[in-house]
């Protein structure tokens, strides 16, 4: 008979309803006791048996506790008590976690592997018949909860820049909402750097691009605003944008997109000179025909 001595009642209650549910999927010949009043589950076990309980535990411990302690990080240190925020931060640690966002993971400042608390639930199973849940926690777990508090730092930071990015995609939004388009369509190439065409698909130099710029987009907004791209295609404000590019993933594209939403049109790199072919070929049939 093993038990797991609990300081809360409420963790050993959420426990034995997690095992009690794990084992409901990975059939066995396991008994299991809740003493409420002395916070214990008890299993009986063999060793065949204890492969389910350890896996249990760790699944209770990744998937319940985890959740529980970025959360009291999330408040007792940031003082994120807004449930809808700590959601989107949440949903961002997980995202780091799970290896969807390497860019974040890389700066996680503490060494560890959350992977690895499997071994050390192997350990104790290992050691003890019985054994504390609350000391399992303070002796075994610590290296953990500094890296814990890492993804929590990275993910917060994450978290501000995206609101920082969309009052800014708002505030754009605004500002082109209110301007009368200066051109129909404008084709816009992605290469090494980004080049701008009428609907006659010639180029629009430099210089013509600066002049264009509406000097208060620059003046409201000097650090958001890059006069290369965003600042020409705000105070041109077509009502069309056929954008041709490699990456369409690429954030700039993104940001683009983001801001013009429904007037962007994403096109192959390619496309742009079977586009300006077609355009050639129109001209000189309008040229033939009159």
């Amino acid at each position: 008979m093993a038990e797991i001595i609990f300081r809360s009642r409420m963790d050993a209650k959420r426990f034995y309803d997690h095992l009690l549910e794990y084992l409901r999927f990975n059939p066995n010949n396991l008994d299991i006791l809740l003493l409420e009043d002395r916070h214990i589950v008890k299993i009986s076990e063999n060793k065949v048996e204890v492969e389910a309980v350890k896996d249990a535990f760790y699944q209770f411990i990744v998937k319940i506790k985890l959740d529980d302690w970025f959360r009291a990080i999330l408040q007792q240190q940031y003082y994120y008590e807004d449930l809808e925020e700590q959601q989107h931060i949440m949903e961002i640690i997980y995202s780091v976690l799970e290896g969807q966002r390497k860019d974040l993971a890389i700066l996680i400042k503490e060494n560890g592997d959350v992977s690895k608390i499997r071994e050390v639930i192997d350990e104790i199973f290992q050691e003890h018949v019985s054994f504390s849940f609350d000391s399992f926690l303070k002796f075994r777990m610590r290296p953990y909860f500094k890296m814990l508090e890492s993804y929590v730092e990275i993910s917060i930071d994450e978290y501000k820049m995206e609101q920082e990015y969309q009052i800014f995609i708002h505030t754009l939004r605004d500002f082109l909402s209110g301007r009368e388009p200066k051109m129909d369509t404008l084709h816009l190439l992605f290469d090494e750097e980004i080049t701008f065409f009428d609907e006659q698909f010639m180029e629009i130099k430099r210089g013509d691009l600066v002049r264009m710029i509406d000097r208060k987009l620059l003046f409201n907004h000097p650090v958001y605003v890059d006069s290369a791209s965003i600042a020409p295609l705000l105070s041109i404000a077509p009502k069309r944008i056929l954008l041709y590019t490699k990456t369409p993933e690429e954030p700039l594209v993104r940001t683009i997109k983001n801001i013009f939403e429904e007037r962007v049109t994403i096109k192959t790199y390619k496309g742009l000179r079977h586009a300006k072919e077609w355009n050639q070929l129109e001209n000189t049939a309008n040229e033939n025909g009159a």
